[in-house]
C-alpha cells in the first residue's frame, strides 16, 4: 500500500490533476512513456531513469484505482454526472419543485 505522498507525487509525474479517470490515467502514462521510451527517444541513462519513474508512478496509481471503494450515491453520481442532474430535472418537470 502506497502513502498518500506517493501517490501524490506520481499524479504530478504523470501530469495529472486532483481528479482523473482511470482512462486518463493510462493515456497519460501512455503519452509520456511514448516520450521517454527508448526505442523512440534514444537509449540514454536520462530516459531509462525517466522510464522507470513513469513506471513505477503508473503503477502506484494502477494499484489505488484497483483497491478504491467507490461510492454509488445519488451525490457522488451527480458530481461526476452533473448533466444527469439537470436531464432528470428537465424530463420529470423542471417547474414542479423538484
Amino acid at each position: 500500500m502506497s502513502s498518500y505522498e506517493d501517490i501524490d507525487r506520481a499524479r504530478e509525474l504523470l501530469g495529472l490533476g486532483e481528479a482523473a479517470s482511470l482512462r486518463e490515467i493510462t493515456e497519460s502514462y501512455r503519452r509520456m512513456a511514448h516520450r521517454s521510451h527508448p526505442d523512440t527517444a534514444g537509449d540514454d541513462r536520462e530516459n531509462d531513469e525517466r522510464m522507470k519513474e513513469l513506471n513505477w508512478a503508473y503503477e502506484v496509481l494502477s494499484e489505488f484505482c484497483a483497491v478504491y471503494r467507490y461510492t454509488f450515491s445519488r451525490n457522488d453520481f451527480e458530481r461526476t454526472y452533473p448533466e444527469e442532474r439537470l436531464k432528470r430535472r428537465y424530463v420529470d418537470g423542471w417547474f414542479d419543485g423538484t
